[in-house]
């Protein structure tokens, strides 16, 4: 009888698990120790990025792709890919915004 297996890295995040059914799993995670990569033995793959307010893009090697962000209650919900897309763009103008009046104030 097969059983489960789980290695951890030094910062206690799983990063290698063999299932019951024997599905190996690997996990790697970026340096705040979100999940960004995860592939199994039986070809299945996905991928998470993340942006500095840690709302998601999960997309898997299947096709799937899904957004994520947190609500006030800090419950993780999904949303459209536009919403994520709408977030980016919001923080990209903020940061125009504040560059410029720096810029100004610099001089």
């Amino acid at each position: 009888m097969s059983k489960e297996i789980k290695e951890y890295d030094e910062n206690k995040n799983l990063i290698y698990f063999k299932y019951l059914n024997g599905v190996k799993q690997w996990i790697e995670y970026d340096e705040y120790n979100n999940c960004i990569h995860s592939k199994y033995s039986n070809g299945y793959e996905y991928w998470y990025r993340y942006d500095e307010n840690n709302n998601i893009h999960y997309k898997s090697n299947n096709g799937y792709e899904s957004w994520y962000k947190y609500d006030k209650d800090n419950e993780q919900i999904e949303i459209t890919q536009q919403e994520f897309k709408q977030i980016e763009r919001t923080k990209l103008y903020l940061n125009i915004k504040r560059s410029n009046r720096f810029e100004i104030m610099d001089i």
